[in-house]
């Protein structure tokens, strides 16, 4: 695969103002370990390489375990998500592949039962944040792996 463009160099503002917001997931009412399971989650749904390589290395840094990484995929059917991260992924898929009609009022209800609205609002944020990066990176082919180095993706030891 070859990159098309570099989007960091052709629009450096809107790319620093767009890692301005993602940075701001640090102060997130979401713990760190369910926003990696976000990340990857909508980055599979998008078939975004770039970002699903970074997101699982990530996460592995972070300590998540290789099983739950490969039942991501099948979370509604696996016993190793907790009703959090139920919620959690729930909300990540409805939001990432949006209904003609919208959020239907059942998946919103039994996802303000696992969190506060401040942490669905946060939530939300990370998912249109991860949406995002989803997006441009499919559009300009941006390489999986590429970026290991410049965020200090290479002591997963997955490269």
């Amino acid at each position: 695969m070859t990159q098309r463009m570099n989007y960091m160099q052709q629009s450096p503002e809107l790319f620093k103002k767009m890692m301005e917001f993602s940075n701001a997931e640090k102060e997130s009412a979401i713990e760190e370990k369910i926003l990696d399971l976000v990340h990857i989650r909508a980055s599979q749904i998008n078939g975004c390489g770039f970002c699903l390589d970074m997101h699982v290395k990530q996460a592995k840094i972070h300590g998540e375990s290789e099983l739950r990484l490969y039942h991501l995929s099948i979370w509604r059917e696996s016993t190793l998500f907790g009703p959090r991260e139920r919620a959690a992924l729930a909300w990540t898929e409805i939001l990432t592949k949006l209904p003609e009609q919208g959020v239907p009022d059942d998946v919103y209800n039994r996802v303000r039962e696992q969190l506060s609205e401040k942490e669905i609002s946060d939530l939300t944020f990370s998912i249109m944040a991860i949406n995002a990066w989803n997006r441009i990176n499919v559009a300009f082919k941006i390489v999986p792996g590429s970026a290991d180095a410049a965020f200090g993706l290479t002591k997963a030891g997955l490269s």
